[in-house]
């Protein structure tokens, strides 16, 4: 009797993914990117999950900053480290900007790390955990971020010659995505619920330079302005020399993108901003917030700060606590100076004392916390367009135009009410507001 063979082809699993994001909002999407074509590989793929298996691949993408940031990056690359040795997890690879930035320092500190990869070597570590690049997925994300907002990345690197910043060495030269491909990947993401584009890169100002000609993120505003089920277009990152005032004019013919501007100043002394080379002076800064706010009544300015960058003496620093006193923005943060490696910066001594540093820093937020309440206060009795972004500790807790996740103010919601869900639009009066959150009531 002939008797059938039997394939005994052992068919494996493809191990699950687990990737980890540090740093900032464009590392998130840098993130997403990497999700979206390991899921168009078929593998599972999670988020930051705190289950780990023994064959389970973890992807940590890294941040490069400053020093906190750079410890945070090493810390987590140890703690997977560790893991793996005790065969809790199959392998772990590191990319992003600590890896850009010192991979072989990395590799000779860290050596069985299986592969460290930079901040343009998506294909390279696709291949090294048996995926390929799909061009088909260009665009396509898996969001980290609640659904219905998304971090819209417009550009890559930056061309700016800033002393004290080391974003250059990492992400290389300004690289405007084509406006074709980012109307495409506007309307992939409306179709798939998300209501908030915020525009991201290292300096939004600059898009189209490379790729146009000239400065044209006003015909890209007007352009994702025009995309079905997109409500809010958020702008953050905008520099302040040469500002393009015509994004100004689309922010006032489009009620969908949002009377909201993060653009980071970092000081105002002049002899500060020469040393830093911003290509600004003071008072050209002063006269670009008084311009921007003059075309675009009842805009939210947010800006971040440094303090203790190297020669800031206390006359500089008390120019600038003076200043922001005067110019009241809306939002702001403050970061104390990294003496950071290969800089122009760090050609000079880092001489502020790093308590005298952080001592000007928390000057400066209690100064913006005065501000920030008085401006809330304000805001009592009047009615906004706010977005659900999320439930905890008894509340809604949503957004107003004026504010981006994270960093700036909420708006806090009774969670009893019938009327808001998590990614919708509601109108909330204001009726009592604190430093940095705002309470209301929805009206129907």
């Amino acid at each position: 009797m002939r008797t059938k063979s039997i394939d005994k082809t052992i068919i494996t699993a493809k191990p699950r993914v687990n990737v980890v994001t540090l740093g900032c909002s464009k590392n998130t999407y840098d993130s997403e990117i990497l999700m979206g074509q390991l899921k168009g590989n078929m593998f599972d793929v999670v988020h930051e999950s705190d289950r780990v298996g023994k064959n389970d691949i973890v992807v940590i993408n890294t941040c490069g900053f400053i020093d906190n940031a750079k410890q945070e990056s090493i810390d987590t690359i140890l703690q997977y480290s560790q893991l793996k040795d005790q065969g809790k997890v199959g392998k772990v690879i590191v990319t992003g900007c600590l890896s850009e930035r010192y991979k072989p320092e990395l590799e000779a500190e860290i050596p069985n790390i299986d592969n460290y990869f930079g901040t343009n070597d998506l294909q390279n570590l696709l291949q090294s955990i048996g995926a390929d690049y799909k061009y088909e997925l260009l665009g396509e994300r898996l969001l980290t971020t609640p659904s219905h907002f998304a971090y819209f990345k417009i550009a890559e690197g930056c061309n700016r010659p800033c002393s004290f910043c080391a974003i250059p060495l990492m992400r290389g030269k300004h690289v405007s995505t084509p406006m074709d491909q980012l109307v495409k990947n506007a309307e992939s993401l409306a179709k798939n619920g998300t209501k908030e584009l915020i525009l991201i890169a290292q300096d939004l100002t600059y898009y189209g330079l490379d790729l146009y000609g000239k400065r044209n993120l006003d015909e890209l505003l007007r352009r994702l302005s025009d995309v079905n089920g997109i409500e809010w277009i958020r702008l953050q990152y905008a520099y302040p020399s040469g500002f393009p005032m015509e994004i100004l004019d689309a922010m006032n013919e489009r009620d969908n993108i949002c009377k909201y501007l993060d653009m980071p100043l970092q000081h105002i002394t002049d002899n500060m901003l020469k040393s830093m080379r911003r290509g600004i002076t003071k008072q050209k800064t002063i006269d670009i917030v008084n311009q921007i706010r003059d075309k675009v009544p009842g805009i939210a300015m947010r800006t971040t700060l440094i303090t203790g960058y190297p020669g800031e003496t206390q006359q500089d620093f008390e120019e600038m606590a003076q200043w922001v006193e005067d110019t009241k923005f809306d939002r702001l943060g403050c970061f104390t100076y990294s003496h950071e490696e290969k800089t122009a910066a760090h050609n000079l001594v880092d001489d502020v004392p790093e308590e005298v540093k952080q001592d000007r820093a928390d000057a400066i937020m209690e100064i913006q916390q005065g501000i920030s309440f008085d401006k809330n206060q304000e805001k009592i009795g009047n009615t906004y367009k706010v977005l659900i972004d999320k439930m905890e500790g008894g509340y809604f807790a949503g957004r107003t135009q004026y504010d981006s996740p994270e960093v700036d103010n909420e708006v806090l919601i009774d969670a009893t009410t019938q009327y808001a869900t998590i990614g919708t639009f509601v109108n909330v009066k204001i009726d009592n507001a604190e430093d940095f959150d705002l309470y209301g009531q929805i009206v129907k």
